[in-house]
């Protein structure tokens, strides 16, 4: 099995079109086609099944996919990270970010940093967007990175996409509503809970989702930034928070907390990579720190900079 092999199942998983997948490699319609029968015959078993004029993948397809995902995001990382440590890139990048995000993507991103730039260093900031933005503007962070409600363009600014990822709503282990198969946002609403500051961004987003949903925003609430911080309350009080989902299912694994049935539809689920137009041109540890970003961002794709 070759490279580009593996790429070729890559690109079926993406686009489901040989048309797309030979556009994306710079190869003919039939080359990726006698890759798909090379594949078929190592694996001894189908890897597509096609439907009108979609290819879609068989379960063992999946599965190759998967590893293929795996081993060409690997040789990507091992590309800037060589790079990277010929060049001697040091330098600091100032970033700011919001806590619902930094544990999501930033200790990845930044131990592909350090191993590829050990002289480079970091300094990172959590806040809300409504505190961090003028220093970006300002020239203050390099970086911004934060969930983002209602989206518009910045001027000056440009801003990317991250990762999609919803909130849910968390409670204690040992909440009353902890196993409740049901719950209504109404009866939710009767109890204390951990929230973002009154004049963020986030706040507002929240106020709004408790609206559509036809409640009044709770009462008895406690303003807070810190996940470490939220976790205790929500273990020791009978409060409800809303964490990131991913962050939440690890520490349902761990024990710690349970995620309530209730709907968040798509608030604040996106979040967004920031920074000044043209500001960062001359900036080798900032590029490298964005590719990094990129590499764990939930599509794996290089982030556009530059």
């Amino acid at each position: 099995m070759t490279l580009r092999h593996l790429r070729v199942i890559h690109g079926l998983a993406e686009h489901r079109l040989v048309a797309r997948v030979s556009a994306e490699l710079n190869v003919t319609q039939p080359a990726v086609s006698k890759q798909i029968a090379e594949l078929e015959e190592i694996v001894g078993t189908p890897i597509i099944r096609r439907e009108r004029n979609r290819l879609h993948l068989t379960p063992v397809g999946r599965r190759l996919a998967d590893h293929a995902r795996q081993v060409l995001n690997q040789l990507d990382r091992a590309e800037f990270d060589l790079q990277a440590m010929a060049s001697g890139v040091a330098g600091t990048v100032n970033i700011g970010v919001v806590s619902s995000v930094a544990p999501i993507v930033l200790p990845q991103a930044i131990t592909l940093f350090k191993n590829a730039a050990p002289n480079a260093s970091l300094s990172i900031t959590e806040g809300h967007f409504v505190s961090l933005y003028p220093r970006l503007d300002a020239g203050q962070f390099d970086l911004l990175i934060a969930r983002t409600w209602q989206p518009q363009d910045l001027e000056g600014i440009d801003q990317t996409v991250l990762l999609t990822e919803p909130l849910v709503v968390v409670a204690g282990r040992n909440h009353p509503l902890a196993k409740m198969a049901e719950i209504a946002w109404i009866e939710a609403v009767r109890w204390p809970w951990i929230l973002p500051q009154p004049d963020s961004v986030a706040r507002r987003a929240v106020d709004a989702m408790f609206a559509e949903r036809g409640v009044t925003p709770p009462g008895n609430t406690i303003s807070s930034l810190s996940l470490s911080l939220n976790l205790e309350l929500l273990q020791q009080m009978p409060t409800l928070g809303m964490f990131p989902q991913s962050l939440a299912k690890a520490h349902v694994a761990r024990g710690d907390l349970v995620v309530l049935p209730l709907d968040t539809g798509d608030f604040l689920s996106e979040a967004r990579c920031f920074w000044k137009t043209g500001g960062q041109q001359n900036n080798n540890a900032f590029a490298l720190f964005m590719k990094c970003l990129g590499q764990v961002s939930e599509h794996g794709q290089t982030i556009p900079f530059g």
